[in-house]
């Protein structure tokens, strides 16, 4: 089976579900034999942008990095998950020009759930001045203006975020839940 390539990028605010629903998806997109990588926006920076800032254009150049990499995956057939807080629209809508197959997913959340959340304890490291450039503190966030799927993980569970976005690709033609779902079921 010939597989189309995509690229699911899932921003939104630290500690929104990004990376949770992206390992979720992940692993329904394998266990159905999809081609399928992760791209995760701690470890993208620790690996491919190590050494930079988080001055906007750092930020901007961060993404870019991330979206030229998905971009080839998704050229070759491969669904591209990334996960990484991309918190300025102008970049995601440039990549959603220049990218094929480019689904940008909104993992939305209040501040407050966000902050709730994060066991690193860096919301409060931020509100303390002791991390600058902190998203959604010192820094903006600019939310997506018509993203293609909006998972709001302060109401619905990682289970039904992730079948919300199965089924936005199987809507797109992306992807076949039933005839991949026998075929995964023989092995």
């Amino acid at each position: 089976m010939k597989q189309t390539g995509a690229i699911l990028w899932l921003t939104g605010l630290s500690g929104a579900g990004k990376t949770t629903i992206a390992q979720r998806l992940l692993q329904e997109l394998q266990a159905r034999n999809y081609s399928v990588e992760l791209l995760d926006g701690d470890l993208v920076r620790t690996h491919l942008s190590q050494g930079l800032g988080f001055s906007k254009q750092d930020r901007d150049i961060n993404v870019r990095r991330i979206g030229f990499v998905a971009n080839l995956l998704s050229r070759h057939g491969i669904i591209a998950i990334v996960a990484a807080i991309s918190p300025y629209r102008e970049v995601r809508s440039e990549l959603k020009q220049t990218t094929t197959n480019f689904i940008e997913i909104y993992v939305q959340a209040p501040l407050a759930v966000c902050e709730s959340r994060d066991v690193k304890g860096l919301y409060a490291k931020a509100r303390a001045g002791e991390i600058k450039h902190f998203t959604g503190i010192s820094d903006p966030y600019e939310a997506p203006i018509n993203p293609d799927i909006i998972c709001q993980t302060d109401n619905f569970t990682v289970e039904q975020c992730v079948n919300q976005v199965l089924h936005y690709l199987e809507r797109q033609g992306l992807m076949s839940l039933v005839e991949n779902n026998k075929s995964s079921q023989r092995n």
